[in-house]
């Protein structure tokens, strides 16, 4: 069944709608909705911010990373059950691939998904201006999909004058206004938004922030307005036959044989595609969560392990310090259990690394080289990998998408994939890859290639017979 829907854009990044976002997402909680989120593009923190902080189901959706069926269809299961469906756009709203391609932008998104969208548009330092604004973003593309406005910034003096004219001129709805939050603000880090647990009393700002909205904002007129999706008897359809092929697709590359895969998760690692870990437990994984920061080992009876992204240069001194567990996992991996580690799980694999302070730590020892601070953005973005060689992702000619973005780098990054990003030229080989290892900086989406996963946990019941 399908359920209301909602897409919040704005005109670019910096316009507020990541707090408009979540205040909204906070209301809608505490009217007591069941509210699935999502979060267009390759984005790790704002999800856990929705999940962990709101309490809502959240996920990724990206028109890079995924077909039109496969979009449709992760939107559908992560949706079902849910009394709402909210999802939040990235960057400006026609900003895809490049900055200037329309592929993978939330627009993209708002299409495949035949999603109505609300423009949230920061009316700091202006007036009746922001009604050229709206009007071509409306105008620029004849689909916009665009049918609302919430004026953010907006001031309480001129807002009723201001919506009157929108509303006239343009013949838009206007949803409110978000007054300007003095007490509410989300430090920057190096991988964006900090991390939900170390903004304190961040539940107590944000319930703050949704009952602030229920005054200025006509949430019911949203809900109204979401619910307008949930009539489109076609596009209904088209969720359906994507659903029966992406689960067909899926089920005959499923084994019966369950296998055991530890999974890296705490402060250290906690950069993960939820969806990815859905589809090897759709595949026959048996999931089971460690800390390499806490436990003195790997968990017992696995037959892979999976060292996620994250912050290890953050918690450097306290991995290192754990010599039982890197102790552990070098044992593993150089046995032969199937090792996936990216961005930050490879980083944890290096003989050494430098930490935030400065100081190099004593690492797990897999790739003998130091990884190091660079001080700026290295490779950053979307990309296409296709393997060189034979290794544990599949054979030579593999291809499958993902992104890079860190700040650290390493002396010895592999070079069994070759990467390329999707606009301009750049391009450069990665990865240590080997019949049991996948170790680099590229983040992947398996549902790019259904063989990644695939193929990882046949190598896992491999090992797992033959240990």
């Amino acid at each position: 069944m399908r359920i209301p829907g909602i897409l919040l854009s704005a005109p670019a990044s910096g316009s507020g709608k990541t707090l408009i976002t979540c205040g909204i997402l906070q209301a809608f909680v505490n009217r007591g909705l069941k509210t699935a989120s999502f979060k267009c593009g390759p984005d790790y923190i704002d999800p856990m911010f929705h999940g962990k902080v709101i309490g809502t189901k959240s996920r990724n959706l990206d028109t890079f990373f995924t077909d039109e069926d496969t979009t449709r269809y992760l939107f559908a299961r992560n949706a079902a059950g849910c009394d709402l469906a909210v999802v939040e756009g990235v960057m400006g709203y026609y900003d895809g691939l490049g900055g200037l391609q329309m592929k993978g932008s939330t627009y993209d998104v708002a299409r495949t998904l035949h999603l109505p969208v609300i423009l949230a548009v920061n009316c700091r330092g202006t007036g009746r201006s922001v009604l050229p604004v709206i009007k071509g973003f409306l105008e620029y593309r004849s689909d916009s999909r665009i049918c609302g406005v919430i004026l953010n910034q907006a001031s309480p003096m001129i807002y009723e004058q201001l919506k009157t004219l929108i509303e006239q001129e343009l013949s838009i709805r206007v949803f409110g206004y978000v007054p300007k939050m003095t007490d509410l603000s989300l430090d920057s880090r190096h991988l964006g938004l900090v991390l939900p647990d170390e903004i304190q009393a961040l539940k107590e700002k944000l319930n703050h922030l949704a009952e602030a909205l229920e005054k200025t904002l006509d949430l019911d007129g949203i809900l109204e307005f979401a619910a307008a999706y949930e009539d489109a008897g076609e596009d209904r359809r088209l969720e359906e036959s994507a659903a029966e092929r992406i689960q067909e697709a899926v089920r005959v590359r499923t084994s019966a044989e369950k296998v055991r895969i530890a999974v890296a998760k705490d402060d250290a690692f906690c950069f993960t595609y939820l969806d990815n870990l859905e589809l090897l437990k759709d595949m026959g994984a048996e999931l089971v969560f460690f800390s390499p920061l806490q436990d003195q080992k790997l968990p017992e009876k696995v037959s892979g392990v999976i060292l996620s992204g994250g912050y290890p240069e953050l918690h450097a001194e306290a991995l290192s310090r754990n010599v039982s567990m890197r102790t552990s996992v070098q044992k593993a991996v150089k046995e032969g259990m199937p090792c996936m580690a990216e961005c930050g799980g490879f980083l944890y694999l290096h003989q050494e690394l430098e930490g935030a302070d400065g100081t190099c730590y004593p690492m797990a020892g897999i790739v003998q080289a130091k990884a190091y601070r660079t001080g700026k953005l290295s490779r950053f973005g979307y990309i296409t990998l296709e393997a060189k060689e034979d290794q544990l992702l599949g054979a030579a000619g593999t291809k499958v998408r993902g992104h890079e973005f860190h700040y650290w780098d390493s002396e010895s990054c592999g070079t069994s994939f070759h990467a390329k990003k999707p606009v301009g030229r750049r391009e450069w080989d990665c990865v240590h890859g080997t019949k049991t290892i996948y170790a680099g900086f590229p983040h992947l989406f398996y549902y790019s290639n259904l063989q990644v996963p695939e193929e990882f946990l046949r190598a896992c019941r491999q090992y797992g017979k033959t240990r």
